[in-house]
């Protein structure tokens, strides 16, 4: 990559040294380079995850299933909680607050959906979530979560169970270290920590800090998740935390190829510049046409409406183009907007590290009446 790509706190960091960064190891999974795709809703379905495989390797979870709409039999859980026969090691995330429901939903996707990797959601920081106690205000229940992940890892029978949550509600109900403390206690082979709280949201820099004091506390991996937009950032944040891995949530949406940048960078070599606006809607329409056949045309189009933003964002005069896109009724009319598009026109250095998705802004975090003055236990 030519290094104007680069912003400036990374033009000085080195590629990987030989041998610099182990494989994560999580159970008998061993993922080379030390990389996973964050769970995103509505997002890393089956289309999505073998589009970012296919650039570089990788652990590409699935977007969040409900462990009570897998087990009751709800047709989109399960089409969401589906992978594709090339898909391997099937990686799937699963949210509950039952642990009975937990269990089974852990057993059943082992036993008959051939998963080897569970990831369990307790950071999720939306209002309807949380309000009942769910997402990252679990956290807030250390026996609660414990009761979960024991359920699911025993549900699991060996197949292994990671957890992922935020630093905590807020700046003044941090939880990461405890959250830390009941995964490990309770079986869980790695933790990944979202360096933010829930009142941020999105919102401002991730602590990595945290992700260090996470990492010094607990004996099994730590993940760091976090303001990687750039292949350098996964290099910077494992030296400078020490984490064991990195997860890419944001930094990937309509730039599946950061896969192969972490694949080359952890291998010692400078990424490729980053595709001009021709080849980038060559990416954008595989993507559509795989959307298309697994949901559908019309549902696999309305997904795409949320992605061509992000493919072009950055770029100058497309501002009509997205407008025109998230209008778009058909696989057909999509694709020729985006094949329309100029050929040779460079990406936009200030693209690679904007935001994509969630907007700034922060938020009361919505808990249960009496939660936060109750004992923090139950």
């Amino acid at each position: 990559m030519d290094r104007a790509y680069l912003s400036a706190v990374n033009r000085a960091v080195p590629l990987a040294a030989p041998g610099e960064f182990p494989p994560l190891c999580l159970g008998a999974l061993a993922v080379y380079p030390p990389v996973v795709l964050a769970p995103m809703a509505g997002v890393t379905n089956s289309p999505f995850r073998r589009l970012c495989r296919g650039f570089g390797p990788g652990l590409f979870v699935s977007e969040m299933i409900t462990a009570r709409g897998f087990i009751e039999g709800n047709w989109k859980t399960h089409l969401l909680a589906s992978f594709a026969p090339d898909e391997a090691p099937r990686s799937i995330q699963l949210y509950g607050t039952d642990a009975r429901c937990l269990g089974e939903a852990a057993r059943q996707l082992v036993a008959d959906g051939g998963i080897e990797h569970i990831d369990l959601n307790f950071g999720c920081p939306v209002r309807k979530v949380t309000a009942h106690g769910g997402g990252a205000a679990i956290p807030l229940r250390p026996r609660l979560m414990a009761s979960l992940v024991a359920a699911a890892v025993a549900g699991a029978r060996g197949v292994p169970v990671t957890v992922k949550f935020r630093k905590g509600i807020d700046d003044e109900h941090l939880t990461y270290l405890s959250a830390g403390r009941v995964a490990q206690e309770e079986g869980a082979a790695a933790v990944g920590l979202h360096a933010r709280t829930a009142a941020q949201l999105y919102d401002g820099a991730a602590d990595w800090d945290a992700i260090a004091d996470l990492k010094a506390k607990v004996a099994i991996p730590v993940l760091g998740n976090g303001d990687v937009f750039e292949a350098h950032d996964a290099l910077r944040m494992m030296r400078q935390c020490g984490c064991d891995g990195v997860i890419i949530g944001r930094g990937c949406l309509g730039r599946p190829w950061l896969f192969r940048d972490l694949a080359r960078a952890f291998s010692g070599q400078e990424p490729p510049d980053p595709p001009c606006l021709g080849e980038v809607a060559d990416v954008a329409i595989l993507h559509a046409h795989a959307l298309c056949a697994f949901f559908g045309e019309e549902i696999g189009v309305r997904h795409m409406r949320r992605h061509g933003p992000w493919y072009t964002k950055g770029f100058p005069g497309t501002a009509a183009l997205r407008a025109r896109l998230n209008r778009t009724a058909s696989l057909d009319e999509l694709a020729d907007l985006l094949g329309a598009l100029p050929r040779d026109v460079p990406f936009p250095v200030a693209a690679v590290r904007a935001r994509r998705a969630k907007g700034s802004g922060t938020q009361r975090v919505a808990l249960p009446p009496g939660l936060l003055e109750a004992e923090q236990g139950g």
